[in-house]
């Protein structure tokens, strides 16, 4: 079986992808029916100076022990360079998608780490399609008319990534489309 769906969350050192970078990336491939198929994590290794010049102010103080996680996972061994990270993602595609079809990045606010993807990983941008799956759009419409979906906030890269696809499909269920997904 082959993914249609790239569901990717980074954390960053911040918001700016010209000065911050990536130093952790999940992926979930799935396909429409939102079927997990395949799943990716790594931590890019970055400067512990960078890290300490970057990761302050109101944002990091209030998730103090998701900067610490990311640090520490920063100076383990198993933290790896972007480039190694980026081939990896590559071969990742390769081995769950049909490279044939469009590939859709697909996550919450996912433009954000378009950016940082077309930043440090430039030949993986190249295979996705121009258009994404962005949860949060759903998100902006449903709350509009009342309905929220409250996800954990752990601002670790898989688990959410993982509360994106739940959050996807709680609104799923809140139309027709959604009866595949009880």
């Amino acid at each position: 079986m082959k993914a249609n769906l790239f569901w990717i969350d980074l954390e960053m050192t911040g918001l700016d992808p010209e000065v911050d970078k990536i130093i952790e990336a999940a992926v979930i491939a799935t396909d429409f029916d939102l079927y997990q198929i395949a799943t990716y994590q790594a931590t890019v290794k970055q400067d512990d100076k960078l890290l300490t010049s970057r990761m302050v102010g109101g944002f990091w103080d209030k998730h103090d022990d998701s900067r610490r996680g990311l640090m520490a996972k920063n100076s383990s061994a198993d933290a790896k360079s972007s480039d190694l990270v980026e081939k990896e993602l590559l071969q990742f595609v390769h081995d769950n998608f049909d490279e044939t079809q469009p590939i859709y990045l697909a996550g919450n606010s996912v433009h954000q780490d378009r950016r940082f993807i077309a930043k440090a990983w430039p030949e993986l941008n190249k295979i996705f399609h121009y258009r994404m799956l962005d949860v949060s759009a759903w998100k902006i419409m449903f709350e509009h008319f009342g309905i929220r979906y409250t996800k954990p906030e752990a601002h670790r890269a898989l688990s959410d990534i993982e509360g994106s696809i739940g959050e996807l499909k709680y609104y799923l269920k809140k139309t027709k489309l959604g009866e595949k997904h009880d």
